[in-house]
């Protein structure tokens, strides 16, 4: 590993840090509603993506990976909708996020711990992989693109990256920086790319429920408020 490549890890591990240490309020509790609001409206996304993905496929037989597992929610949320434990992988960096996935998953899936960009699995493995808000937080353009490239590899012929993550910078956040559409697909540039954009800003998310919870759904229905963005993005053969 170089060191440009290993100062930016260490960089990753302290912005998470740090927003571990913001993240110890309320304001994250995923018993709000609002929350609750976010994360149901990217769910119903992410399904009917997936059922189109499918084409009446069954989850069962796929293999699939997430880069940037955190404590495996996402996976579980698959699991749950009919893939197999032992079909699914994780990778996540933080060593604190390796101990929360495999205490949440079943011991039949995997969990690798390391930098995403020198996963060793064999070409074409994977028929489905997921990321969420994993390349926002990474700042150095080159790695972004190693890691990109090394998914790319990755997904089988036929196969799709289901992506989450903000589009737009965060100017009170300086650890995060958005992932415009047309860098997502200079990221994967022979992906066929279908998207959608999603979320309501958070900052006006929040004050508008404290408002009125039926805000909330007034307001998301102006595309141009929404920060984020579900894409699928599919491996031709």
């Amino acid at each position: 590993m170089n060191d440009h490549k290993s100062a930016e890890l260490t960089e990753i591990e302290r912005r998470y840090a740090h927003r571990a240490e913001q993240r110890k309020g309320s304001l994250y509790d995923p018993l709000l509603p609002v929350n609750i609001a976010f994360r149901q409206e990217r769910e119903r996304v992410v399904m009917a993506m997936l059922l189109r993905f499918l084409a009446g496929r069954s989850l069962q037989s796929l293999r699939i990976l997430e880069i940037g597992c955190g404590n495996g929610r996402n996976l579980i949320d698959f699991i749950n909708w009919g893939a197999r434990p032992e079909n699914c992988v994780g990778n996540e960096l933080l060593t604190e996020r390796v101990a929360a996935a495999r205490a949440n998953l079943l011991p039949a899936t995997t969990i690798l711990q390391g930098d995403a960009s020198a996963l060793d699995l064999p070409d074409g493995s994977f028929d489905i992989m997921l990321q969420s808000t994993v390349f926002s937080s990474i700042l150095d353009e080159g790695l972004r693109h190693a890691v990109a490239a090394n998914m790319w590899r990755m997904l089988a012929p036929n196969g799709g990256i289901f992506w989450y993550d903000f589009t737009v910078d965060n100017p009170r956040n300086p650890d995060v920086t958005g992932i415009s559409q047309a860098q997502i697909k200079a990221l994967f540039p022979n992906s066929r790319y279908t998207a959608k954009k999603v979320t309501l800003a958070p900052p006006l998310a929040r004050r508008a429920a404290r408002l009125s919870p039926g805000l909330y759904p007034i307001l998301n229905t102006l595309p141009f408020l929404r920060t984020h963005v579900v894409a699928l993005l599919r491996k031709q053969p």
